[in-house]
């Protein structure tokens, strides 16, 4: 294979889970930069794999970047993939690819597993939006600025098992206990579980049934009351005095207020 990068999800708990493309280059390129390569040996192994492997992770990125450019440079190919899923969702590679945009290196993206994704299609919801936001805080008050900030947007974030019960007691002191969540852990595996519940009744679910593996937790979007759609329409009428689009105006009373742009178009029809 010529001097090529690849960008290669990788599956997320079942090994099956990976594309025929995805073997292909990985059995072809020269080296394999992952996040953690012990955790990278368990899936070359399984398929026969023999590239060499490079750690290339969060804190020395910027560092192996320029060893990758010269691979590349020097005419090898170079794969980089996390330890699960697709790179650079909520995992490296980002210091790693502005690096190779900076220097011109063409990049090519092999996709695959995702876990937010993967979570989503056990999800019923009224609209496609979402607002993805990684690994949610640890600290309460930063939690609570997030959950207000996408109160009107279904909010779907990572967190830890040893920290999750601890975040829906904040979700549940934000809201109320009525609020609607939806939680997946071991997503693809032996033990795979969505709920989706009331927080209060995640809670006690939580608290007699055991926490293990990677968890995705989405909260439902609030719907907007009375008091609050007055306000909306207010604002409405006040853009479209300025001369301001239906479209625009949706956009941007949407990334003020949080609420489903769509929802404000319909008001501004109105």
């Amino acid at each position: 294979m010529s001097a090529k990068f690849f960008i290669v999800a990788t599956p997320i708990g079942n090994l099956k889970d990976i594309t025929f493309r995805a073997v292909d280059v990985l059995k072809n390129v020269d080296y394999i930069a992952c996040e953690d390569t012990r955790v990278t040996k368990i899936l070359v192994d399984k398929y026969a794999i023999s590239a060499k492997l490079i750690d290339c992770y969060k804190f020395n990125e910027k560092q192996r970047s320029g060893k990758i450019i010269t691979l590349l440079q020097d005419g090898y190919s170079v794969a980089f993939v996390s330890d699960a899923g697709t790179p650079l969702i909520s995992d490296p590679g980002s210091e790693l690819v502005k690096v190779l945009k900076e220097n011109e290196i063409e990049i090519t993206s092999i996709p695959g597993a995702c876990a937010v994704t993967t979570f989503l299609t056990h999800i019923p919801r009224d609209t496609e939006e979402y607002a993805f936001i990684g690994f949610i805080p640890r600290v309460k008050k930063q939690q609570i600025e997030i959950l207000n900030k996408y109160k009107y947007t279904n909010c779907v974030f990572y967190e830890s098992p040893n920290r999750l019960m601890e975040t829906l007691e904040n979700i549940q002191a934000s809201f109320s206990a009525e609020k609607k969540v939806a939680v997946g852990r071991e997503l693809t595996k032996v033990f795979e579980e969505v709920k989706i519940d009331t927080v209060s009744q995640m809670i006690e679910y939580y608290k007699n049934n055991t926490l293990k593996g990677e968890i995705v937790v989405m909260v439902f979007a609030s719907e907007y009351n009375d008091v609050e759609e007055s306000e909306i329409v207010e604002k409405i009428s006040i853009l479209k005095e300025e001369g301001y689009s239906n479209k625009d105006i949706s956009i941007i009373i949407s990334k003020l207020y949080g609420i489903n742009k769509n929802k404000i178009y319909k008001l501004t029809m109105e």
